[in-house]
């Protein structure tokens, strides 16, 4: 009798492959799926949380600009105090004491009779660049701020209100909401005498317990000076902060010296409100 030969492996081999290879396709079709949901949940995630911000950063801007306009309402009556409420995700709310330097120039027929240098701190809404960004060296001024710290009128405001990207900072990447006091001038007569009169205030860093989103205002006094017979005024801004990258570039006024001519002559009343500013006060 003959011998009888097995089946070939290869055939054995041939099948098993046939049947091995949609199992293999379903897991690498499985796999890519997997991939593609999860770039697209990371995408999600980001789009979401760059659109918070966006939104939050939207809305604190005005809640910076109420800010500023509440400095003018507690400056001038002391131990008056304003909370502002506001909500924030990613950024926070920083005092950034003795930030900006006026120094006030008053002269009689072109002749100095009277320096006055006065400092005064700034508020910032800090957002990380890391969470939102709007493009390096980005500066827009809020509501119907201008960018002259000297400004003429009953109507004009004694703060400035602006958003600025400047980097690199020393304190860190942040798109910023800077609420910085500038000075009101009004001009009066009566009878055959002329005033013109100054308003700034002057915001000093408060306690920071951080209770609750808030800032507080609260008007530490008033103080007043007067001079005589003076025919112009010019005010020079400083940055004290400079090195810190507090400078000329981050305050972007349109000249760091503004001069006002007056009604020949006048007396020039100056008054000079303190505000403590505190972050967190109340719960």
């Amino acid at each position: 009798m003959g011998l009888k030969m097995p089946k070939t492996k290869g055939k054995l081999l041939s099948k098993g492959r046939r049947g091995l290879s949609p199992v293999i396709s379903t897991v690498i079709m499985t796999a890519a799926i997997i991939v593609l949901v999860l770039v697209a949940m990371s995408y999600g995630q980001s789009y979401l949380a760059s659109s918070i911000a966006q939104n939050e950063f939207s809305t604190n801007q005005q809640f910076m600009l109420t800010t500023g306009l509440q400095i003018d309402n507690v400056a001038w009556m002391m131990g008056r105090a304003q909370t502002i409420q506001y909500s924030s995700t990613y950024g926070s709310l920083q005092v950034l004491p003795d930030a900006l330097t006026y120094t006030v120039n008053m002269y009689s027929g072109g002749t100095l009779v009277n320096t006055t240098t006065l400092q005064t701190g700034i508020i910032l809404y800090n957002v990380p660049t890391t969470e939102y960004s709007l493009g390096k060296n980005y500066v827009e001024p809020i509501g119907s701020s201008d960018n002259m710290f000297l400004q003429n009128g009953t109507a004009a405001p004694d703060s400035y209100a602006y958003s600025i990207e400047k980097l690199p900072m020393s304190d860190g990447n942040f798109l910023r909401i800077v609420v910085v006091p500038t000075i009101r001038m009004m001009t009066t007569t009566v009878g055959n005498a002329n005033y013109v009169e100054f308003y700034l205030p002057l915001l000093t860093s408060g306690t920071s317990p951080g209770h609750s989103q808030s800032v507080t205002l609260t008007c530490q006094n008033v103080n007043q000076y007067m001079k005589s017979s003076i025919t112009q005024v010019k005010v020079t801004a400083s940055f004290p902060l400079a090195s810190k990258g507090f400078d000329s570039t981050f305050f972007p006024f349109h000249s760091t010296t503004e001069t006002q001519n007056v009604p020949i002559p006048s007396t020039a009343q100056v008054y000079l409100g303190t505000v403590s500013v505190s972050v967190g006060l109340y719960a």
